[in-house]
């Protein structure tokens, strides 16, 4: 069977029919949106794994009656766009050739993709290309989205939707200038976010604010950096790396001695920096400095563990505390050889430490722990373990000493900024920012942190919109749940957030055209622009049109229609067509994404739609799904592991993947791509289809006998059990029980009644398997659906009835019965390595039904009591004892009857005679029978 070729009708009919396009009409909406693509090149299958799962619940949501509204757009805005334009005019041969790999996705002929990659020096040329490219991407993966509605973040309409955003949240007092520590790349000379950042989505980088401690030296200091600035009671010397270079740098009416990249970085953090010269590490070790707190002189040691690339370059040595001071202190006592070449000698390095912090079970920490550890030396990958043990204990139980001067007696967990604020009051310290880990833009460029004088920001902090945010985020619906208090504690920490940069696309910042607000602060609450875009465009409104009152109007209901008209030119009724569009979808009823969004963009939406939006506008709901990784590996160009989202259906198809995202895991875990296991579902998935094929022309059956009940009892079971877990987004196991469980059921029902009669049952319920099936296989079922005389899309229909008089206990325990006595008779006839020729069955004596049916309902406790109350008997206690073993589910049968009516099977499986209830019992092995589980004998 050709899967694509179906897989392509069905996406023709599907868009020429426009079924994705959903109006206003009296029925209940759901709107469901996930992030917009970047379109700075093609996507590939990690990617489509959030956009099938929105798909998913969007499809299955009309499957429950909603009017659903699947919008999409294209995000442009930002610099790596901009970055890759640059790159190409440049001739950078790297992101030349990364770009005709892109386009030879799409493009077969060379000439063709050179044009194209050419055109690339403009960077809307790009994001043009990439957007109608991925368009056609998601229609091929069977998305059922709205296409009407889609925009791209760098287009006039949507700069004029932003800029009234702004002017709302400035109107509430949180758009402010001032002076602000920023993610920063200096060849680019701008401000960078995490669109901006590789790996910035998944991986984030935030500010760390580092304390530079003065150590005095010759005729200024050497700043040594620290997130611990508590500890400096308890310094003894001081790290440097003796090969790598360090600067004398005035900065102000100061002299620091720091490492050269420390001096690149603090150009950007403080004014009047001037690098005065340049000079190795080994200049300084053996040297001494004196301490801020005390005056101690301590010496300067070489360490080449120490990165200059880190904070300031010097890192300030608490061997008592930190096991890695610790061990390093021991190792270089150890290496003679190497001190000789500073001049030292193994007396110049026997340091003794200095205990500031009283822990509970530890005499002096790093060394109790390096040696219970029995950590061998600096390069000891255990000594990371080490410190977290100490610090995690530390924090927890550790009490500042006498040594610590007025901050004696204060716990480690109550001590926050008290000793920072100290030491920069007497002027011992200052500031240095950092990064949280080593990050580069898209285009390679390193990333520091700088501290920009007239920087926009958004300021988080007010008390009002953090309850806002709290506010909205109780009333809202988290899958996984617990993702909710994460959320709640990422409003707690939200501070302020540089908005606007002076490079790249987007919208200029209304009251300063220079610069340009950022592509994150650009993209929180464009949900509300889907409803309204389509009329813009059919209604040719120009952008200049779209004052802040025509958004005042249509998004908040405030003002007078026809003053806009007059003021926007646009006519009454339109305007009032978009209002009730926006008022009829509104709110954003779930937002699906993935968790990298949650500190960055999904906090940005919660916060934003809480300041501008009446709470009846609010969002309801946010689901997440995990990432996709492939072999076991993250999918990246550098791995050369990436599947493009075009090769899918040619490679794969579309349902296949679509199915194998829905059933490999739970929707918080990590899909891994591996071919293995994409061979064995395609298998299965041929074996369903193949099922559907036989039963296509078969007459239903109209009468049903005790196994035809069977299957539809389980069908019917687990079509409402899958509804259920559809509707809780437990979509993996929904499909498991659905189809895969459900065609177990099928070949067991095979088993007993034959092909031919299995072909028939199927027809009697292919209607309703289809559908529930259609969210995640929607092309196969929509096959289907119209090979068995359907003429309606099924991707429109509703969930079929449960027909619950189909739903039979009785039967199913029957079927279960039978099975479990079939079963432990091969398992007998396996171990003991027998032909049979006679098979006895022993059903339970009636007294043990008796006992089993008062003891039913009652604990194990009270289950002797009550079965003496039926059988005053010894062996009545070890029957119950044996019955309370076993865990046996009650089930009223008649197991004799049953075991009867159902013998020829039985015999026809087993290919041997089966008596029931024989007097013939020369092994005494009816006294062994339980309720639900009769003894057996075999000659």
């Amino acid at each position: 069977m050709d899967f694509a070729a179906i897989e392509r009708k069905w996406q023709r009919k599907w868009q020429n029919d426009k079924i994705f396009e959903p109006k206003v009409e009296n029925k209940k909406k759901f709107f469901i949106t996930v992030p917009y693509p970047y379109m700075s090149g093609s996507l590939h299958i990690g990617h489509g794994r959030t956009f099938t799962m929105g798909d998913i619940i969007a499809r299955f949501k009309r499957l429950q009656g909603y009017n659903v509204l699947f919008p999409m757009a294209f995000h442009v805005t930002g610099t790596p766009v901009l970055a890759i334009a640059d790159a190409i005019k440049a001739g950078d041969e790297k992101v030349i050739n990364l770009y005709k790999e892109y386009v030879r996705i799409y493009e077969d002929d060379e000439d063709r993709v050179e044009e194209i990659v050419s055109s690339f020096v403009e960077p809307e040329n790009i994001a043009r290309y990439f957007a109608e490219k991925t368009q056609q991407d998601f229609i091929g993966m069977g998305y059922s989205i709205d296409w009407r509605r889609k925009f791209h973040t760098a287009e006039p309409i949507y700069n004029k939707f932003v800029e009234w955003q702004f002017k709302k949240l400035y109107d509430k007092g949180v758009i402010k200038k001032g002076k602000y520590p920023i993610t920063y790349s200096i060849e680019d000379g701008n401000p960078v976010g995490e669109d901006d950042i590789e790996d910035g989505d998944t991986n984030k980088v935030s500010i760390m604010e580092f304390t530079a401690i003065k150590f005095q030296f010759e005729d200024g200091y050497l700043v040594a950096a620290t997130l611990r600035p508590e500890t400096i009671f308890g310094v003894t010397n001081l790290w440097l790396n003796p090969n790598s270079t360090y600067c004398k740098v005035k900065v102000g009416d100061e002299i620091w001695y720091i490492s050269k990249e420390a001096s690149e970085k603090l150009k950007y953090q403080k004014e009047d920096v001037v690098v005065e010269e340049c000079f190795t590490g080994e200049r300084f070790i053996g040297k001494y400095v004196r301490e801020p707190v005390g005056g101690r002189k301590i010496p300067v040691l070489p360490a080449e563990f120490v990165d200059p690339d880190n904070a300031t370059g010097v890192v300030y040595s608490v061997p008592a505390h930190a096991p890695y001071d610790y061990q390093a202190l021991v190792d270089l006592q150890k290496n003679e050889g190497y001190l000789g070449r500073f001049g030292l000698s193994k007396k110049d390095v026997e340091i003794e430490p200095i205990k500031i912090i009283d822990i509970q079970g530890y005499i002096l920490p790093a060394k109790d722990i390096c040696e219970r550890m029995r950590i061998k030396d600096q390069n000891d990958s255990r000594l990371e373990e080490a410190t977290q043990i100490i610090y995690k204990d530390e924090f927890y139980s550790g009490v500042l000493n006498e040594r610590c001067k007025q901050f004696a007696g204060i716990k480690i967990n109550e001590i926050k900024d008290e000793v920072k604020n100290w030491l920069k009051g007497l002027g011992k310290a200052d500031v240095f920012y950092e990064t949280s880990r080593k990050a580069v833009t898209r285009n390679g460029h390193k990333v520091i942190v700088a501290v920009l004088q007239e920087q926009w920001f958004i300021d988080y902090t007010p008390s009002w919109w953090k309850e806002l945010g709290h506010k909205l985020v109780d009333n809202m619906l988290f899958y996984p749940t617990k993702y909710k208090g994460i959320m709640h504690g990422i409003i707690d920490w939200l501070e302020k957030r540089p908005c606007a940069r002076k490079r790249g696309l987007g919208t200029r910042f209304p009251w300063n055209k220079e610069w340009i607000i950022e592509s994150l602060s650009d993209s929180t609450i464009y949900m509300a622009m889907y409803t309204i875009a389509h009329i813009i465009r059919r209604e040719n409104i120009k952008a200049e049109q779209l004052k802040e009152e025509f958004f005042d109007y249509v998004f908040l209901g405030k003002g007078n229609v026809s003053d806009v008209a007059k003021l926007t030119g646009i006519r009454e009724d339109v305007i009032e067509e978009m209002h009730s569009e926006f008022s009829y979808w509104y709110p954003n009823d779930e937002r699906h994404t993935a968790p990298p969004h949650l500190s960055n963009h999904l906090a940005f939406f919660i916060m934003h739609h809480a300041a501008i939006f009446p709470e009846e506008n609010w969002p309801k709901s946010i689901t997440l799904n995990g990432l996709m990784i492939r072999e076991g590996a993250k999918i990246s160009k550098s791995k050369g592991n990436v599947i493009p989202l075009a090769h899918v259906a040619d490679k794969y198809g579309v349902d296949l993947f679509r199915l194998y995202c829905a059933v490999n895991a739970d929707l918080d875990s990590v899909v891994d791509w591996r071919e293995s296991e994409i061979a064995s579902l395609r298998r299965r998935f041929v074996q369903f289809v193949n099922i559907l094929e036989e039963s296509v022309e078969a007459v239903p059956l109209k009468e049903y006998d005790w196994y035809d009940k069977w299957l539809l009892s389980k069908f019917y079971r687990r079509l409402k059990e899958s509804v259920a877990l559809f509707d809780s987004f437990r979509i993996r196991d929904a499909m498991i029980n659905m189809l895969f469980h459900f065609m177990n059921d099928v070949k067991e029902y095979e088993k007993f009644v034959g092909a031919e009669r299995r072909k028939r049952i199927i027809r009697n319920i292919m209607d309703e398997w289809l559908l529930i099936l259609s969210p995640v296989i929607p092309h196969i079922c929509e096959e289907y659906w119209h090979k068995i005389g359907h003429s309606t899309y099924i991707s429109l229909e509703n969930l079929p009835k449960i027909m619950e008089e189909y739903i039979n206990e009785e039967i199913e325990a029957e079927k279960d019965y039978l099975d479990s006595v079939i079963s432990d008779i091969e398992e007998i006839i396996k171990i003991a390595r027998i032909k049979p020729h006679k098979i006895y069955i022993y059903t339970a004596e009636p007294w043990k039904w008796d006992v089993f049916r008062a003891i039913k309902d009652v604990s194990p406790k009270e289950a002797i009591k009550e079965a003496m109350k039926i059988r005053k008997d010894k062996t009545t206690v070890d029957f119950v004892k044996r019955l309370l073993k076993e865990k046996i589910k009650f089930v009223e049968i008649d197991e004799s009857a049953l075991l009867e009516r159902e013998k020829s099977e039985i015999e026809r499986i087993l290919g041997a005679s089966v008596i029931i209830d024989s007097a013939y019992d020369p092994k005494n092995k009816r006294r062994f029978a339980l309720p639900l589980k009769p003894a057996i004998y075999i000659e």
